[in-house]
């Protein structure tokens, strides 16, 4: 008959386990089991390369993508083009006015001034763009920063920021532009700030609505139960989560803010001359449509096709950051 001895010794050679060997063993297996765990997640593939890899399977975003990539260094070339053609954006030769494409040099022709079509072209794109995206950006930072206040604090605060953002879209935005324009001739610069003044109200009213659904989550309570200060939790917890929803905003609305700029310089309201601007330049072709259809056509081609790449791109970004998309 085998006999326990205080070592938990039975019989020949076998061991009972006591309440100290179970534990370690417990201890020890959810260590391996942790060990893997994190050995899996890393081996994941995080939110954004997911994101690049659903991305690469849309064909007409990559090409679009590749498109508005030409379009970008030939905009940020403005200074190599200027010194291949030979000319500058405000430099006049009414001399050669109206001059047809591919001659005497002017490769896409020149204006009613003299001036080659093809610089002005990538230096107003330069404007055009630098627009946009400095509204687009300004945009975001109010955006952003209002709806995540209104949806984390609730109460009075959510309550007042609301009724502000119902205010501001019950107003006509390109109106309220055209007035602000004619009142004030604002520059490039502050042209982009006012077009982002007006811009914020349907963006934070996005994000504002996110912000409650996300702030119910588990790990937000367990956030808050922890002492977490809310400014940690807006920025370390909600904003990680709300700057996707983001991003595919700011895609699919930079194509439409070319289009409030390019509006604004064609009625003269915007951009003023000499500095080029792609609006501009199609207000100053149109008294010439009948002798120099082509200084109509590039400028419109380059406003239609910059905006359709960029939509075509902010498609591609909303179909990939959508975490409900499956593999």
């Amino acid at each position: 008959m085998a006999q326990v001895t205080p070592g938990g010794a039975i019989g020949d050679g076998e061991f009972l386990e006591g309440p100290e060997e179970r534990r370690r063993d417990r201890e020890h297996r959810l260590a391996d089991f942790s060990s893997l765990e994190r050995s899996r997640l890393r081996s994941t593939p995080g939110l954004y390369r997911r994101a690049w890899r659903r991305f690469r399977q849309n064909k007409v975003a990559v090409a679009s993508l590749v498109v508005l990539t030409v379009i970008v260094l030939f905009i940020v070339g403005a200074d190599l083009v200027s010194a291949l053609t030979g000319f500058s954006a405000r430099e006049n030769h009414l001399s050669a006015k109206l001059t047809p494409p591919f001659t005497d040099g002017y490769v896409l022709g020149s204006d009613g001034n003299g001036r080659d079509i093809l610089t002005r072209l990538a230096y107003g794109g330069r404007v055009s763009l630098m627009i946009a995206l400095l509204a687009t950006l300004s945009t975001l930072v109010i955006g952003m920063t209002l709806g995540l206040i209104a949806g984390y604090a609730g109460g009075w605060t959510d309550a007042l920021m609301m009724r502000l953002v119902d205010v501001m879209l019950s107003i006509p935005g390109l109106p309220l532009l055209i007035l602000i324009s004619a009142l004030f001739s604002p520059g490039a610069v502050l042209l982009a700030f006012v077009i982002a003044a007006i811009s914020w109200p349907s963006l934070t009213r996005l994000l504002r609505g996110e912000v409650l659904s996300l702030r119910k989550r588990e790990y937000i309570e367990a956030a808050r139960v922890v002492g977490a200060p809310p400014a940690r939790i807006l920025t370390k917890h909600l904003l990680p989560n709300v700057v996707p929803l983001a991003v595919i905003w700011a895609a699919i609305s930079v194509p439409d803010l070319i289009l409030v700029e390019t509006g604004l310089s064609f009625l003269g309201l915007g951009v003023q001359v000499p500095t080029p601007s792609w609006g501009n330049m199609l207000n100053e072709a149109q008294r010439f449509y009948r002798t120099a259809w082509t200084n109509v056509l590039i400028p419109g081609m380059f406003i239609f096709g910059t905006s359709l790449v960029l939509y075509l791109v902010g498609i591609g970004l909303r179909d990939a950051l959508d975490p409900r998309l499956s593999e």
